[in-house]
């Protein structure tokens, strides 16, 4: 691998953004200033990557719904009929989704590691801060593979036209504003769902932002203030309202049954989310080049196990010769999980890097996670610059 050493971005810059996560608990920097060194070709395989692969979900979703196997996924039952609904109906139309691959650099094959298809983070990260640090370093802005914030705006717009061609979109919008919701306290989150509501209104919406807890929920429709709103975006995550707070999960299904109001992101994406479509996939698509063996049982040779719905690396373990090697605890210990291939990630001094590839419509725009043997919530994010040896 190879890196391009810059100025780092300042922490009053930083918070002026708003972005107050900059430093971790041991005083170091979230943001590396180093950058990885990505070619055309590498960038434009894990744009190819991206693309080829949502459209594999969506054949293995397809698949998990006519066969009925949500419960392989382990899917709460409360939410089949709304993910029978939003996949049977256009106008609920998937924005934005993460996926996390190993590999793609230095002739490494690229590789998927899961897809975060409802609520992914890093999203600020990945559009504004890898870009700033170009732009305050007086290098060529667009010597990146990110156009995140443009793909948002027109995936916006195409809630609206349904189509690829967003060019209709003032002819077809008639007024219609989307609610933006996060959990009170949780600052990254709030950052990420305020960029979202920026966009928006970039792209021509009406918009509002209230915490989860301020928004008012009833058959007829999501209301703040007794004002109606046609879509709500939320970043929280389906299994979360399924699970915690079931009486919501029902009265989002009623909405979605009555057509009062779209949700974003659709409740069909947690069949992506579930990590135990990726056996589906891999059933699909036996030794497909972009995957990884997945099983529900442990596999024969070394494997990652990872719960269905885990985040941030909690609850992982690496098996290595029928031994664990490396495990992370976490409160996901209760869950399923899925037995996966040990991937081989691109490293660099020690340090695992693990490439997050946007996708809206299409793959967007690409970023990085550096950390040790599992990636988890104490990695770092690395930005890249397509450079030509």
């Amino acid at each position: 691998m190879k890196f391009l050493e810059l100025e780092k971005l300042q922490k009053d810059y930083l918070e002026n953004m708003g972005f107050s996560w900059h430093t971790d608990t041991d005083g170091s920097d979230y943001i590396d200033n180093n950058l990885v060194c990505v070619s055309h070709k590498e960038a434009n395989a894990y744009y190819e990557a991206a693309n080829e692969l949502y459209d594999m979900f969506v054949n293995a979703a397809q698949n998990v719904i006519d066969n009925n196997r949500f419960s392989e996924l382990n899917i709460p039952f409360n939410l089949i009929d709304a993910i029978k609904m939003s996949w049977e109906n256009d106008v609920h139309w998937h924005l934005y989704g993460r996926f996390d691959f190993a590999g793609g650099l230095d002739n490494e094959p690229i590789k998927l590691i899961e897809f975060n298809a409802d609520t992914p983070t890093s999203l600020f990260e990945s559009a504004i801060l890898q870009w700033a640090i170009l732009k305050q370093n007086n290098l060529d802005e667009s010597a990146q593979f990110n156009n995140i914030y443009e793909a948002l705006m027109d995936n916006f717009k195409r809630l609206i036209s349904l189509e690829e061609n967003v060019e209709n979109f003032e002819e077809l919008y008639r007024g219609w504003k989307i609610l933006f919701s996060s959990i009170a306290g949780n600052k990254e989150e709030e950052l990420t769902t305020k960029l979202l509501q920026h966009i928006a209104i970039e792209s021509g919406f009406k918009t509002s932002f209230a915490y989860v807890d301020e928004v008012d929920f009833s058959e007829n429709g999501i209301f703040k203030n007794n004002e109606n709103f046609e879509y709500w975006f939320k970043l929280i995550p389906w299994e979360d309202i399924a699970i915690e707070e079931g009486e919501l999960a029902m009265l989002l299904t009623q909405i979605m049954r009555n057509q009062k109001a779209i949700i974003l992101n659709p409740a069909y994406t947690l069949l992506f989310q579930s990590k135990g479509i990726m056996k589906i996939l891999w059933e699909l698509y036996p030794n497909h080049p972009l995957l990884l063996e997945t099983s529900f049982e442990p596999l024969q040779g070394d494997y990652v196990k990872k719960p269905f719905f885990g985040r941030e690396g909690a609850n992982i373990s690496i098996v290595k010769n029928k031994k664990i090697v490396h495990e992370n605890i976490g409160p996901y210990g209760n869950n399923p999980c899925i037995y996966q291939a040990l991937a081989t990630f691109n490293t660099h001094k020690d340090n695992f890097y693990q490439a997050g590839v946007f996708f809206a419509f299409e793959g967007c725009g690409l970023g990085f996670r550096k950390g040790g043997t599992i990636i988890d919530n104490v990695s770092k994010f690395v930005g890249h610059i397509i450079k030509e040896n």
